[in-house]
Formats: C-alpha cells, structure tokens, sequence
C-alpha cells in the first residue's frame, strides 16, 4: 500500500479588479497604509478611496493632497465607515484591533485585507510587474512578500519594453481577422506560435549531398587561385610584401594610439551610454593632439562608432523601438541647428553653454546613484522626451558634447531600465553624429585623417563588446556607473569653466 503525498498548492484564484468602480477602505495612517495606498494609486490611480485613522503620517497627508480621490477621515474606526465601501484594507500595527476590525467587515459582507496577518484576509496584494497593458500579478500564497518582491524586479530587468508595442500589434491583427471565433482563434494561434518555440531548441539540419559539397569547395578554391594568379602578374608577390612593409613602417605612432583611444572611448559608451566624447577628448589631450583636431575628429569617428554599437545593441535586444522613434527626429534636428550655429558664430559661444549643461547633469548624475540604492525605483512617465533629444542634439554639436550625459541620465532618473535606455539612445546617437558631422563638413570641411581612421578603427572593434556588455551587468551596477560618469563628466566642465583645468 502506497501513501501519496499531496502537496501544498496556491489555490487563490487570480482576478484584476477595476477599483475606479469600487469604493475601497483603508484604516490606518501609518507606513503600512503608505504602502498599500501607494500599491492602490500605482495600479487604479482613478480609485476612490477613504482613509480613518486617528492620525496620519506626513507622507500619507502628502499623497492626499497629490490625488483628489483620497479623502481622509482623522478618528478611530467604527462599523458605520464601512459604509459604502467594496473593499476594506486593514493597516494598523495592533493585532487584536485588526481582528476586531475584519470580523465586523466580514459582518458586512466586505472582502477584506489585513497586513502581516494572512490568517484573517479574503484576498492578497499581490506584486505586480507592468510593461505597458501587460500585468502581471505574483502571489505566494501570503507566505513571503520578500520573494515576491525579487520575483517583481526580476521579471521587470528581464521583460523587454517592447512587450506593449507587441500587444499594440496583435490587437490590430486581431481587428482585422475575419470569420467565426474559432476560425480566428485558429489564425491567431498560427500567428503566435512562433512564440512558443524555445529559441535554444534544435532544428534538423538541412542534408547536403557530400558531392555537392565537394564542388562548392573546389569551385571556391579555384576562383580564389585564379584570382591570385591574374593579380600576380601585375603586383608581383615579392613587390607586394616589400609595399606593404613599406606602408606599415610610414604609419605614425599616433595612429596606434588612437585605436587604443577609440576602443576604450566607446567601452565606455557602448556600455554605459555615454562617456564617448570625454574620454577621447582626455586621452586625445594627453597625447598632445590640438583641440580643433580633437573636436573635428571625434565628431566624424562618432558615426561609425555609433553606428556600430547601435547596431549592436540592436542585434542583441537592448532597443526599445518606440524610444527610439521618439527621440530620432528631435534629436537629428538639433544637431543639425547646433552646428549650423558652431560653424556660423565660433566655438567660443559654446563654451559658455556647457556649465549650464554641466551643472544640471551633476544634480542628475546624484540622483542616479541615489536610485541605485533606494529599495523601491518608482518610474515616472517621461514627458517631452522629444524636447529632450532635441536639446541634447544641439548641445552635442553646439557645446562639444552632451547627447549621452543629457539623454541618457535623464531618462535613467526617471527611473527607466538603463539596458534599454542605453540601447536606444546609442542607436540614436549615430543619426544624431551623421546629422551634424554632415552639418560641419558642408561648413568647413574635413582634415586630421589618420586620427578620425584610428578612432574609427578601435570604435569598431569595441562596439559588439560593450553592446553585450550593457545587457549583461547588474541594474544597481549599471545606475551607480553610468552616475559616477556624469558626474565627472559634469565637474570636469566646471572646474574647467572656473580656470582649473
């Protein structure tokens, strides 16, 4: 005789209420009742709600007075408050009260929620992951809210940003199906199969005849010896090898330098965003190179260097496509007006510029690794984000840098995921550096061509490394890195805008 054992499942049932038709109770005005009224507002923002309590916490009085829909009433709870409400969320760090209070709101007939007391609810507050219209709610069976909240920001680092645009596109597609419901169930299963097909999975493999193989290979081979042999008799080979050493011994040093230059410059902005332009400009400077040489030749090397890392932070999924249309037009337009305006006025103006811009990037740059070491990161709605891309746009052509340390930073403080952010605005960045490269070139031209090809160069070969690099490090890592580096960037402007540097 076997004895099977049955484990222990979660049977609550998941359901997503609309609040705004619900009336909802709180009682209490304490941290806990912070915490859930901020969990009710993030989610129902639109939800009336009504909070007894003898007293209240500046921070509840806070959140009152930022929405309408909360009122508050200052006295101890008695069974008439629960009338009128739907929902009761007991919040009150006294045990017996808190029983006291749900029996009589089960009395009622009220669903209730009592904090820290899983014994006494009828329903949990779950966590909950958002991108958009999806949500995702996560319950442990109100046995640990700690994972539940690892379980959250997990899903939030992995889930990309484009899952809503993805929901956009399906309910068009769906709008348009034609036929019975199940003829449209079966075409929308057809659709999005492929999204149930592990990528890792094997696939059978296409079987090529050996002979068949065996041709191509000799077929290849002997295009490549004719072509040797037709190219030797007009470069003979001992005459080939003696040019090329020649050319090797004719390039200067400095061109090895500026590989090494342009590798570590775009490291650093493939992988954090920002940082391309500061860190040429301080290895360019330590070699000696003049700075209308250095400010020419970053701006023309950028466009491949952006180019590349753009297209590899593509490749590896690090772009948020809606992001990124709304910043392109902005941010091309304002490269262009600022060096339209550079190349018209002088430089001189644009040094006045960048204490403005710096100032404003340091406060920035403090916030960032403040977020990185707050427990909750409320993200905020990005409002003008077009506005924003234009301005860096012209205060990286106008003022000799800023695009990453104004975009990136302030998009990061907003609480936006830095490996999408950093993705977006990287491949932004090459329309934005081809917009006012060509701005400057139909201005004043092009020189300085050995430094722009090993910037170019090393930009190159560091761009797929650090694009891979950005979608690998840790959220915390990548706030307190791409924070520290706006604030260098930023005193680095200012020390030199006082005479220090």
């Amino acid at each position: 005789m076997t004895i099977t054992e049955i484990k222990e499942q979660n049977e609550l049932f998941p359901v997503f209420l609309k609040l705004e038709h619900l009336c909802v109770l709180v009682v209490g005005g304490g941290n806990v009742a912070l915490e859930k009224l901020t969990a009710l507002l993030q989610n129902s923002p639109r939800t009336t709600i009504k909070v007894v309590a003898i007293e209240f916490n500046k921070a509840v009085l806070q959140l009152a007075q930022e929405h309408h829909a909360i009122s508050l009433v200052p006295k101890a709870f008695s069974p008439e408050d629960l009338a009128g409400a739907d929902v009761v969320i007991v919040a009150v760090n006294d045990r017996s009260a808190s029983r006291e209070i749900s029996n009589e709101a089960k009395r009622q007939g009220r669903l209730v929620n009592v904090a820290d007391t899983p014994e006494l609810c009828d329903f949990y507050l779950s966590s909950v992951v958002r991108k958009g219209n999806l949500k995702i709610a996560i319950s442990t069976n109100g046995k640990s809210p700690t994972m539940a909240k690892r379980l959250k920001e997990t899903f939030n680092e992995t889930l990309p940003e484009e899952l809503d645009e993805v929901l956009d596109n399906m309910q068009q597609i769906r709008n348009r199906l034609k036929g019975d419901f199940s003829a449209k169930v079966t075409q929308l299963n057809n659709i999005t199969k492929v999204m149930a097909k592990s990528e890792g999975a094997p696939k059978e493999p296409v079987a090529v005849p050996w002979w068949k193989k065996l041709f191509l290979g000799s077929l290849i081979a002997a295009v490549f010896v004719l072509l040797g042999l037709w190219l030797s008799t007009y470069a003979p080979v001992q005459a080939a090898m003696g040019q090329t050493s020649a050319f090797a011994h004719s390039i200067d040093p400095l061109f090895y330098w500026m590989i090494l230059a342009g590798f570590a410059a775009q490291m650093v902005d493939g992988a954090l965003g920002m940082g391309y332009g500061v860190t040429c400009t301080t290895i360019l400077m330590s070699l000696g190179v003049n700075l209308p040489a250095i400010s020419g030749s970053i701006h023309t090397a950028e466009v491949f260097s952006s180019g590349a890392s753009g297209y590899s932070h593509y490749k590896y999924g690090n772009v948020n496509k809606k992001l990124f249309k709304v910043l392109l037009i902005p941010g091309v337009i304002g490269a262009v007006v600022g060096a339209y305006l550079l190349s018209v006025v002088g430089e001189e103006y644009g040094d006045y510029v960048r204490p403005f811009l710096a100032f404003y990037t340091l406060i920035l740059g403090a916030r960032i690794i403040y977020a990185a070491f707050r427990k909750t990161k409320q993200r905020k709605k990005i409002k003008k984000a077009g506005w924003l891309a234009g301005a860096g746009g012209f205060l990286d052509s106008f003022g000799g840098g800023g695009w990453g340390p104004l975009v990136t930073s302030t998009l990061i403080s907003k609480g936006r995921t830095p490996r999408f952010v950093i993705g977006s605005v990287s491949i932004t960045e090459f329309f934005v550096a081809l917009a006012s490269s060509v701005t400057f070139f139909a201005m004043l031209g092009m020189s300085h061509l050995h430094i722009i090809l090993g910037l170019i160069l090393g930009g190159l070969i560091a761009a797929p490394i650090a694009a891979q690099l950005a979608g690998k490090l840790p959220v915390k890592t990548m706030f307190i890195a791409v924070g520290s580096l706006v604030i260098i960037w930023s005193l680095r402007i200012l020390l030199k805008a006082v005479g220090v540097f």
